[in-house]
């Protein structure tokens, strides 16, 4: 069996969760507290750093990599377009969330409000959080107009470029960091990717200390 050595509410290590069971592929989850620089955890992987997937007898690192490998080797069903142009443009978009997302929102609300205290990093600093809170706005408008011309992220159908997103939303969302409200189509797209078999055990995680909003869970809210 695979084994995931994950942090629940990491996007990276979400978003290869749900590439791992969009495709069946059973895995066994193990919490690793990389910030304590485990010795057996830096021989998997010296950049300290999840998610960290052991798979067909190989240790695969960076969700990036990982995601494209696990396309690759298991392209049925697939979340990667054939055409080269969809193809271009979910790499762009997996880009946009994983990095410009990432360091405008997800690290100033999530890793300012839950990481700090889970790595002993001291408080919340208030200025990245009310950076976080504004930028999250801009990219929640994108993803409207993205939705307003197509039926997914990238085009007609589902690819990994919807699973990154709805990484770094699921994880703000625990925290309830995510205004639904703003737009009813990011809202309605949310809803149909978190009601995909895929996303249940994400739907299942409970981070000791941190209570999830009472709709997480709920697959028609």
């Amino acid at each position: 069996m695979a084994r995931l050595y994950h942090v629940p509410l990491s996007p990276f290590c979400r978003k290869v969760r749900l590439s791992l069971a969009e495709k069946k592929i059973e895995v066994e989850l193990i919490e690793e507290r990389y910030w304590e620089q485990d010795p057996d955890f830096l021989r998997r992987n010296p950049a300290a750093k999840v998610p960290v997937l052991r798979l067909d007898g190989k240790i695969l690192t960076e969700s990036a990599a990982i995601c494209e490998y696990i396309e690759e080797t298991r392209p049925e069903p697939a979340l990667m377009p054939s055409d080269p142009d969809t193809r271009v443009e979910v790499r762009r978009l997996v880009g946009w969330f994983d990095d410009k997302f990432h360091n405008e929102v997800t690290s100033k609300l999530l890793y300012e409000r839950v990481n700090k205290k889970v790595t002993g990093e001291g408080y919340p600093d208030s200025k990245n959080v009310k950076a976080g809170a504004k930028a999250i706005k801009y990219h929640l408008d994108y993803m409207a107009w993205l939705l307003d011309h197509r039926r997914w992220l990238a085009g007609d159908k589902m690819t990994l470029a919807d699973f990154a997103a709805a990484a770094h939303l699921s994880s703000l969302d625990y925290i309830s960091d995510v205004d639904w409200n703003r737009s009813a189509i990011v809202k309605d797209w949310y809803a149909k990717i978190k009601s995909r078999p895929a996303f249940r055990s994400i739907l299942a995680d409970q981070i000791s200390g941190f209570r999830p909003p009472v709709h997480y869970a709920d697959l028609d809210f």
